[in-house]
């Protein structure tokens, strides 16, 4: 399953939120440096789906917070 996920760093609450259209919103508390933010949302998503972090992974929009995330159960 592909969904487009938009990334909201330095949240002071995190969480997944499903929007309209079947997009995701992703509230991480780390910075977007380093990949930080893109490591804590993958284990956010792991976590809302059931699944494990290596069924998950950020196809396009590595430095965006716009991406485009294959999750595999």
């Amino acid at each position: 399953m592909k969904v487009i996920v938009r990334v909201k760093p330095w949240s002071k609450l995190e969480g997944v939120k499903e929007l309209l259209g079947g997009n995701l919103s992703v509230n991480v508390n780390e910075p977007a440096e380093g990949g930080r933010a893109n490591h804590r949302a993958i284990e956010l998503l792991a976590e809302h789906y059931s699944v494990s972090k290596s069924c998950i992974r950020i196809i396009s929009g590595h430095t965006g917070r716009l991406k485009l995330v294959e999750i595999k159960k």
